[in-house]
């Protein structure tokens, strides 16, 4: 694996935050960015997935990024955002704290992933774009959605 980040040519980011940490991911994977939806749990699941959204008659994982990420849970009465990715001809939602904004890293150069950032974090991201105000965590899309590599994969509750 070479040190070089492996950062995607689209230079503008669906941006989000999951835990403070302040997340992108390329706009041509987002297909759109939704509030809190009814779900159906997934009995014997991955802990991470949340549950099944109906999204307008098409059937949806969602992945909550905070398990999937190994980071404290979300307090109670903060519902979570769903950013509908697509992954590998699949279309999946992340479950995250709040959505930011469309940004355009032009003219920023990706570096990688810190090594003293958590190495569940490292391992979904493409690399990292030092902004004026802000570190923004480049999330590779595929990755994030696979929930066999995450922390726990003894499976949710049954």
């Amino acid at each position: 694996m070479s040190a070089v980040a492996t950062v995607p040519t689209t230079e503008q980011y669906c941006t989000f935050w999951v835990s403070g940490l302040f997340f992108g991911v390329a706009v041509e994977e987002v297909q759109e960015v939704l509030r809190l939806q009814p779900m159906t749990p997934v009995p014997r699941a991955d802990e991470a997935v949340t549950g099944l959204i109906n999204l307008r008659g098409q059937i949806v994982t969602a992945v909550d990024m905070r398990v999937r990420l190994g980071l404290p849970p979300r307090v109670d009465d903060e519902d979570p955002m769903n950013v509908i990715v697509r992954s590998r001809g699949e279309v999946v939602s992340l479950l995250v704290d709040d959505i930011g904004d469309v940004i355009d890293t032009a003219g920023v150069d990706a570096q990688p992933a810190p090594s003293n950032m958590p190495r569940e974090v490292q391992d979904v991201l493409r690399g990292v774009c030092p902004l004026p105000d802000a570190i923004l965590l480049v999330l590779d899309a595929d990755r994030a959605v696979d929930v066999a590599t995450a922390p726990d994969t003894t499976g949710g509750t049954p």
